[in-house]
């Protein structure tokens, strides 16, 4: 579970709890500038396959930094449709798979702010 907070336009995601050590982070920071789509997750997504580094239980959870074919993505998420999909340009990652307490908050949020942004 993380929680993600929009400052000017500056986004961070602070991953909670016990998913820090699972995810191996704490949080990550990047400009709304970066971001190019956001969407909710579709509960059969899967992340790329090599894991660098994080955790991985097929249908149970993805945790952690994941790479494919010129793809780096953050995955936090249980699978079970409270997930967000946030698609980012020009950053180190290419993509974020989230779990949040309410995702049309969240989209609703990002959406908003990024139009302020422009």
């Amino acid at each position: 579970m993380v929680e993600i907070e929009v400052s000017g336009t500056t986004v961070t995601v602070h991953v909670l709890g016990a998913h820090r050590f699972l995810g191996l982070r704490e949080q990550i920071t990047f400009d709304l500038s970066e971001v190019t789509g956001v969407g909710r997750a579709e509960v059969d997504r899967r992340p790329p396959w090599v894991r660098t580094p994080g955790t991985f239980f097929p249908g149970v959870i993805a945790a952690g930094t994941f790479r494919g074919k010129g793809r780096k993505e953050f995955w936090d998420t249980l699978f079970d449709g409270r997930a967000v999909r946030i698609d980012l340009s020009g950053s180190d990652l290419t993509r974020l798979v989230v779990d949040v307490d309410d995702p049309e908050a969240v989209l609703r949020a990002l959406v908003s702010a990024a139009a302020r942004a422009a």
